[in-house]
């Protein structure tokens, strides 16, 4: 596995190897002692999968407040989405920036992120399907949300979300 930065602290595009041979391919596609010698948390206790109908569906922007800060390892397993992460550490270096990277089946990239990061994604495709690991249960009291157009984010999304729940869109601007 390689592990990639990007410009949020703790956060990492993660690319499986693979081996291949006239059968295919083989690729890890998470590995405790990658991730351990990288210094990276991956103690996973639930998996979850979202599968999206329609191009421009957008989830999110969620996390998990301490003590329930979950760390997400995202895939993306059908189609093609766009994945944000946005850094909520009032304590980092990165407060309040935000990264995205496309997602494919085809490039198996996966994105790390650390807790108290939110999360979210657009689909670039109908039919696109993400799976992601957390470490840490559903706790909905500690769940919180950011505006995906909130201006003082000014995240630059590569299309204009056309699907959002009702939730996702009564987030408070910061």
């Amino acid at each position: 596995m390689r592990f990639l930065p990007t410009p949020i602290t703790g956060a990492w595009l993660v690319e499986p190897e693979a081996r291949s041979d006239e059968r295919g391919s083989f690729a890890r596609l998470w590995c405790r002692d990658d991730f351990a010698a990288q210094g990276l948390r991956a103690d996973f206790v639930q998996s979850n999968a979202s599968f999206n109908v329609r191009k421009g569906t957008l989830r999110g922007l969620h996390y998990q407040a301490a003590p329930y800060g979950e760390i997400k390892l995202i895939s993306c397993v059908r189609g093609r989405v766009f994945d944000v992460i946005v850094d909520m550490r009032p304590a980092s270096p990165t407060y309040r920036r935000w990264f995205g990277a496309e997602l494919t089946p085809e490039s198996r990239r996966m994105l790390y992120v650390p807790e108290e990061c939110a999360h979210g994604y657009l689909t670039l495709e109908d039919a696109s399907e993400v799976v992601y690991p957390v470490t840490m249960s559903y706790h909905p009291e500690s769940e919180r949300g950011l505006r995906w157009d909130d201006p003082a984010l000014g995240i630059e999304w590569p299309l204009t979300p056309t699907v959002i729940s009702t939730k996702d869109q009564e987030w408070k601007l910061l």
